[in-house]
């Protein structure tokens, strides 16, 4: 059992990297900022986590929020590149994006995490990513 959970845990983070590593390319421009916003359903929040590196790793310099809906809840993370936490944070981010899904959240200038419980709203949230730091850029 413990074999087949690890199995399948490598093939939901295979399957979310294809997918997201198409996505890295289709990043907005925000004010000089790249940003990339992507919902991943099948992933639990330390496969997120991991995302999110990967993702800000290809990115190079940029804003990644990923949101996930599993059984009515919702996850949301977001991963700020250290060159532009001088400008945006993404526990600000991750806040004002968590206030769309009926949440709130927070953590580090780099990363933050939250939590909401209206899975309806989350596309939605997931698209204002863009102005959330459009505003914060000033």
């Amino acid at each position: 059992m413990k074999k087949l959970r690890r199995e399948l845990e490598s093939l939901k983070m295979k399957s979310a990297s294809a997918a997201t590593a198409d996505a890295a390319g289709s990043a907005v421009d925000v004010k000089g900022v790249k940003v990339l916003s992507q919902r991943v359903d099948a992933l639990d929040k330390s496969q997120m986590r991991n995302l999110v590196d990967e993702l800000r790793g290809k990115l190079g310099s940029g804003v990644v929020v990923l949101g996930a809906a599993n059984e009515g809840k919702v996850s949301l993370i977001v991963g700020v590149t250290k060159d532009l936490t001088g400008k945006v944070q993404a526990g600000k981010i991750v806040g004002a994006i968590a206030a769309k899904v009926g949440g709130k959240g927070g953590g580090r200038p780099d990363l933050a995490e939250a939590g909401g419980s209206d899975a309806g709203a989350l596309d939605g949230a997931l698209a204002s990513a863009k102005d959330v730091v459009g505003e914060m850029l000033g």
